[in-house]
């Protein structure tokens, strides 16, 4: 999780930016935090996605297939 001071900074970079503008390095500093939310984002709702299990009326797993490869992938690297 992106600490709060850093999801801060990001909403301050944005408000700033619809109002007055950003200079060349506050874009910069934008871009690498945003792009830190981003990784952060993605690596959450993986590991969220990775604990689904889908099952039909009948009890039967119905996981996707691609899921569970993922899955499994993801328990050969630890």
């Amino acid at each position: 999780m992106l600490s709060s001071k850093k999801l801060q900074r990001i909403n301050e970079l944005a408000h700033k930016s619809k109002s007055e503008g950003l200079n060349p390095e506050e874009r910069i500093e934008q871009q690498k935090l945003r792009e830190e939310y981003l990784q952060t984002f993605r690596k959450g709702f993986k590991k969220h996605l990775h604990g689904i299990k889908v099952v039909d009326p009948e009890g039967n797993d119905v996981t996707p297939k691609k899921l569970k490869v993922s899955k499994r992938n993801q328990n050969n690297l630890h």
